[in-house]
């Protein structure tokens, strides 16, 4: 025979039963959820660290830049004071329109020798000069090219 304690122990088993099931219910909802946000968490960092890794990429290829840059600046003197000397031996000649503006100002049958010269040693060191601004000009465009380039890879 069913007595009320069979009876109240029987709902009381129900009800155990209904709010553990609920309860396994959350728990799998609330582990659903805790796998999504884990998936979105490492979604995050594997793009941030894409974005590092591109960014370090290119600092390290500005660095480049720079650096091949600052070699160049640094040996455009020597191209300047190479052309100078390789003019006053004679190695190198200016063309004649470029000659002339120092020399039309100066007859060659009124002018001294030590006067022309000078003129020509003057003439040297402002195509030294001219080749340095040319070569500082030429490195400053290359260098602002490729760091064009390299953002434009980007």
């Amino acid at each position: 025979m069913i007595t009320r304690a069979h009876l109240l122990a029987g709902f009381l088993l129900f009800l155990a039963g209904c709010l553990l099931g609920r309860e396994w219910r959350d728990r799998s909802a609330d582990l659903a959820q805790s796998r999504q946000a884990t998936k979105q968490a490492q979604a995050e960092t594997q793009a941030v660290e894409t974005a590092r890794s591109a960014e370090h990429q290119q600092a390290d290829t500005l660095a480049k830049i720079g650096e091949t840059h600052e070699q160049a600046r640094a040996a455009a003197p020597a191209v300047a004071d190479a052309v100078v000397a390789d003019l006053r031996a004679g190695n190198l000649r200016l063309r004649d329109g470029w000659a002339s503006c120092e020399t039309q100002r100066l007859s060659d049958a009124s002018a001294a020798a030590r006067e022309r010269d000078a003129a020509a040693q003057r003439r040297a060191e402002f195509a030294g000069a001219v080749v340095r601004a040319g070569r500082d000009a030429d490195d400053q465009l290359a260098a602002c090219q490729a760091v064009i380039r390299a953002y434009v890879a980007q």
